[in-house]
């Protein structure tokens, strides 16, 4: 169910990033008639979650990462890794880190490239090392 919850955030986060005159809301509307009730809440804390600390994620993202700056990353990486960083470190109910990153590589195998889940895998963990030391 949470799977399908970071499946939906992630095409709304992408889509509103470069379409910001459609609403996140109206996006949700889309998805409403034809999910449960429980992925949808999921999906809006995720998206409001990554909206909210925008700035605090990209700093973390940022601060992992030595080659790419984070605009430069491809879009559907960057929402999902703002997405497991929102989940590991900001959200009411804080997912373990090795459950975020694995969850942000199965969502990166589907919508990403061939070589987004390495990429989202070296990025997610270089965050959680930053955060112990």
């Amino acid at each position: 169910m949470r799977r399908q919850s970071r499946e939906i955030a992630l095409q709304i986060l992408f889509q509103t990033e470069y379409a910001p005159q459609i609403s996140f809301e109206d996006l949700f509307s889309i998805y409403e008639d034809q999910k449960d009730r429980g992925i949808i809440k999921y999906a809006d804390d995720i998206v409001r979650g990554v909206q909210a600390h925008k700035i605090k994620i990209d700093e973390k993202i940022q601060g992992a990462s030595r080659h790419w700056k984070i605009e430069r990353m491809a879009g559907v990486d960057r929402n999902i890794l703002r997405m497991a960083v929102y989940e590991m470190m900001m959200a009411s109910e804080m997912i373990e880190p090795k459950i975020a990153i694995n969850e942000a590589i199965e969502v990166a195998k589907v919508f990403g490239s061939q070589e987004s889940p390495s990429f989202v895998n070296g990025i997610l963990d270089q965050v959680t090392r930053n955060e112990r030391s």
